[in-house]
């Protein structure tokens, strides 16, 4: 496994608008939300109560996810009704065009305060990129298992999301090998791979200037799985069909 490229917090931006990507360990994501570490770690066993995802159009078991939408303004972080997540075809080819109903998060993370502070430092970085301005926000809880013997974190390939900056952080990685993660130049040849393997370590992707992706994991344990916390932030307003 090649280790991930680490970038100092006080070169996030620069290492966001020179290369497109950052990937910050588990101390600087604590220094950005402003939260101590374990108070992300906490929400750790929420992982274990995903419900299967109904949408997968490969046929697979291997994905389970929650799902809930915010809007945080500054400091202001609301959460907004519940809201089916939906992607134009052009951003995810496999399952674009369809309105795909999650169940939504559990109120013992997102009623937390260290929930806002997390989507509010989240919203500090977009905002440095692309000026001040409400973000509208999206988060996945995703656990990818070996239940079919291979899971996919990305079964739609190297991709956009269509929002302006996507955050992945690990939250787990146990008894599996695999989950590569490769970042491309949306408009070139050059790219980088490296597996994350820190909880709480994060990846950070200006969406417009890179695609990307995550290989298959397969099993070397039992119960083997990869959970991460994805979360979206899009100017003007939520993806809607």
């Amino acid at each position: 496994m090649l280790a991930p490229p680490l970038t100092p917090p006080d070169q996030l931006q620069t290492q966001l608008r020179t290369q497109g990507y950052a990937v910050l360990d588990a101390a600087a994501v604590s220094e950005l939300a402003q939260v101590p570490l374990d108070g992300l770690q906490a929400w750790a066993p929420g992982w274990n109560s995903l419900p299967p995802d109904p949408h997968l159009k490969d046929g697979g078991r291997y994905r389970r996810r929650r799902h809930a939408s915010f809007v945080a303004d500054g400091a202001q972080v609301t959460q907004v009704p519940h809201r089916a997540h939906w992607q134009p075809v052009s951003y995810n080819a496999l399952h674009g065009g369809m309105e795909r109903w999650f169940e939504p998060m559990e109120l013992a993370i997102t009623h937390d305060p260290v929930w806002s502070r997390l989507l509010a430092g989240l919203a500090r970085v977009a905002s440095a990129l692309h000026g001040a301005q409400p973000w509208y926000v999206e988060a996945h809880q995703f656990r990818i298992d070996t239940t079919d013997g291979i899971g996919r974190p990305t079964p739609e390939g190297a991709h956009r999301d269509g929002v302006d900056l996507v955050a992945v952080f690990l939250v787990a990685r146990e008894g599996i090998k695999g989950a590569e993660t490769r970042v491309f130049e949306a408009q070139g040849a050059a790219g980088v791979r490296f597996t994350l393997t820190e909880p709480w370590s994060l990846l950070l992707l200006d969406d417009e200037r890179v695609i990307h992706e995550s290989t298959p994991i397969q099993p070397i344990a039992q119960d083997g799985h990869r959970d991460t916390l994805v979360i979206t932030l899009r100017r003007g307003s939520f993806q809607d069909p």
